[in-house]
């Protein structure tokens, strides 16, 4: 199909996806499921679930749980309409090939730009709100979160630049000691829950759950990240469904466990605390706080920056190949290899980010919504893909419409934040016309 085109025959049969060369273990070469997991996971999940619950609740009290669980519920349909486009059209550039396929390649650019640029971003929030939580058990303020988040920066970018099958066996041992923190803090402390710590249920009224929700999209953002890894998978059309689904179950548990055990159990205690996992920890295991709530927040911390390292050098990487990028940042993006001049753009922008950071007094949670929107933004372009892509009234396109209708309705709660995408979508028009101009000089006699 060409760009723009959606002919019946690519609604139907969709072309067949090759697979990956098997090396003698059973996973091939490409990533298998549990490494698959283990990178959603932590995409999904994120440094954002360590502040996150404080932040919700001091906007929307009690009734940020509603907040949560509508997350949650987003996660199912928009989950499934991804996976359904990545097994078909397995390739790093994940939603920007989709809207490619589904409206061309000039209204892809955009899109790919703004995840690609989105990533560093987050990636230093992630990083910083887990550099937090090491200053809180060691002590040294500022200046130890802003190391720590460095820290966790540079070995996520250097594990990526040897290549994705390493971060994967990293991903996969981290996740794993990280679940069974998460929900060893959770069920320990459940038993702690206070009625009262629920009332009044709405203290801020019924619209702050939009304010809450606008937050919280920053712990949505992910689940667009394995359709840029879908073309390093050996076998994508059976992996990516088992990986979802696992994936699904997991975040739904975390999400709601963790948010109703720390409004019920700490409450209004909660309210302006950067570590709320550090507090409910104590409330849970006692002694061993410190040192649990560290390892989590690195744990955290490091799963998101290095889900999105990975994706975010492969989107870059295909959007070089296709001309939304300078051909540069093309070279290492075919299946098996290492983009490393997009991941080494992507550092260095997380670099000045780091740097601004460091002496312009800007708070995480703008930090978070302008992330959250930019990744909504996203969002509603894939979906709006799957729409035009996707069987009609499949179970996978009927997610697609919901979670679209979904998304679209919640950019109302952006306010001024709707800004950056559309300096985004303006900057990567510039970019085309630039580029158009030089294609006609280099034509023209």
């Amino acid at each position: 199909m060409t760009p723009g085109g959606t002919g019946s025959d690519t609604l139907t049969r969709p072309s067949p996806v090759p697979l990956r060369q098997d090396d003698g273990t059973g996973t091939g070469i490409g990533i298998g499921i549990g490494e698959g997991t283990a990178l959603y996971v932590g995409a999904v999940l994120g440094g954002g679930l360590l502040a996150l619950p404080a932040l919700a609740a001091r906007v929307a009290g009690p009734a940020s749980l509603i907040a949560w669980a509508v997350i949650v519920l987003l996660c199912v349909p928009v989950a499934s309409a991804f996976t359904a486009l990545g097994t078909r059209y397995p390739d790093g550039g994940g939603i920007a090939t989709f809207v490619t396929k589904a409206f061309g390649r000039r209204a892809a650019t955009p899109v790919g730009w703004s995840f690609y640029f989105t990533v560093p971003v987050a990636n230093c929030c992630a990083s910083y709100i887990g550099g937090e939580y090491v200053a809180g058990a060691l002590g040294g303020g500022r200046a130890t979160a802003m190391v720590s988040a460095a820290v966790i920066l540079v070995v996520a970018y250097v594990g990526n630049w040897f290549g994705l099958r390493m971060s994967g066996r990293m991903q996969l041992a981290m996740v794993g000691l990280l679940m069974l923190v998460l929900l060893t803090a959770v069920f320990t402390a459940l038993p702690q829950t206070r009625a009262e710590n629920l009332e009044p249920f709405a203290p801020h009224g019924w619209l702050a759950v939009g304010g809450a929700i606008t937050l919280l999209f920053y712990s949505f953002a992910g689940w667009e990240a394995v359709t840029h890894l879908s073309g390093e998978f050996s076998d994508p059309r059976r992996q990516l469904p088992r990986i979802t689904a696992l994936s699904v179950g997991v975040v739904a548990v975390v999400y709601l466990g963790l948010a109703f055990a720390c409004v019920g159990v700490l409450g209004p205690a909660m309210n302006g605390s950067a570590v709320p996992l550090t507090m409910l920890m104590q409330r849970g295991i006692g002694d061993a706080t410190q040192a649990v709530t560290v390892t989590v927040a690195i744990l955290l911390s490091f799963g998101t920056v290095n889900a999105f390292a990975a994706s975010g050098a492969r989107l870059g990487a295909a959007l070089g190949r296709d001309g939304g990028l300078p051909k540069w940042f093309a070279k290492g993006g075919a299946a098996g290899e290492v983009p490393r001049r997009s991941l080494a753009v992507l550092a260095a922008i997380a670099t000045l980010v780091m740097l601004v950071l460091s002496v312009a007094p800007v708070g995480v949670d703008s930090l978070m919504s302008a992330a959250s929107v930019l990744f909504v933004t996203v969002y509603v372009a894939g979906l709006a893909a799957a729409v035009r892509l996707l069987r009609r009234m499949s179970a996978a396109w009927c997610g697609a419409v919901i979670g679209l209708i979904a998304l679209v309705g919640s950019l109302t709660f952006f306010r001024y934040f709707l800004l950056l995408p559309v300096l985004l979508v303006a900057l990567a028009e510039m970019f085309r016309l630039i580029q158009r101009s030089r294609a006609v000089e280099r034509t023209t006699p």
